[in-house]
């Protein structure tokens, strides 16, 4: 699990600093992004929500370069965890008159299952949308010109570093207790998870007091600080994310 979340925050990046669109202002990214999820809940059935997720898809696969292959693999995780969700909907449990606890289906609840899980496959296309093609930095600069509050950011920042912390000490550990057989029978894995929690939770802890006692060492006055960087044709491409936006929803009212 470790490894496949390791790869995941390695695939993001990759997909956020590599596609056609990482130069392109946030702004008109966000705006789409935002449309796509209104658009995602104004949808009136479950084929238009789909609709507005394959829209999304094609954006990013389409118009930022990102390959298909890395969009599906970063989307498979969340795809499958709602479409689980969705079925899970679909079953009702109850006590039976004699005292015993059944599982029952209810297939009178479909429609509004398919119009849930629809809408929420659209609302992670319009995530994705973002997160694919926008770096932290960029992101950081326009959550910044939004007047959010700098704590909030430096909480980002500072958790986003953490999880590749708190992956790269999973993955020594791990790889440290395999190689001294610390898995070769169910005991000994008992015992090796009870020491991996304890020393994950040790070394989480030395690296973020790590980064407090660099942040003091620089007279820090609490806020993060990154480069603004500078982007071409803001305005043209924000107008082009407004126009693109406002499409999308009027798409997303007009499929049947």
């Amino acid at each position: 699990m470790h490894r496949l979340h390791r790869l995941l925050a390695v695939w993001i990046e990759r997909a956020a600093y590599h596609n056609h669109w990482s130069h392109v202002t946030p702004r008109a990214k966000a705006i789409f992004a935002l449309a796509a999820l209104v658009a995602a809940y104004a949808a009136r059935t479950p084929s238009a929500a789909l609709g507005v997720a394959l829209v999304g898809v094609l954006v990013v696969w389409r118009g930022a370069g990102v390959p298909l292959r890395l969009y599906l693999r970063v989307a498979a995780g969340p795809l499958g965890f709602l479409l689980l969700s969705g079925a899970s909907l679909l079953v009702s449990v109850a006590w039976e008159p004699g005292g015993t606890l059944a599982w029952r289906m209810a297939p009178h609840a479909l429609s509004e299952v398919a119009m849930v899980t629809a809408r929420s496959v659209a609302a992670l296309s319009a995530l994705l949308t973002l997160v694919l093609t926008t770096p932290l930095a960029h992101l950081m600069a326009l959550l910044r010109q939004l007047r959010l509050p700098e704590i909030l950011l430096d909480l980002m920042v500072l958790c986003y570093r953490l999880i590749f912390v708190f992956s790269e000490s999973c993955h020594d550990t791990l790889a440290a207790q395999t190689a001294r057989l610390g898995f070769s029978s169910y005991g000994r894995s008992m015992r090796s998870l009870g020491l991996l929690v304890g020393s994950l939770a040790a070394q989480v802890a030395l690296r973020a007091r790590g980064l407090q006692w660099a942040a003091d060492a620089r007279c820090s006055d609490g806020s993060l600080r990154f480069l603004t960087p500078h982007f071409a044709h803001v305005r043209r491409d924000t107008a082009i994310g407004v126009v693109a936006g406002l499409g999308l929803l009027l798409l997303a009212r007009c499929l049947p």
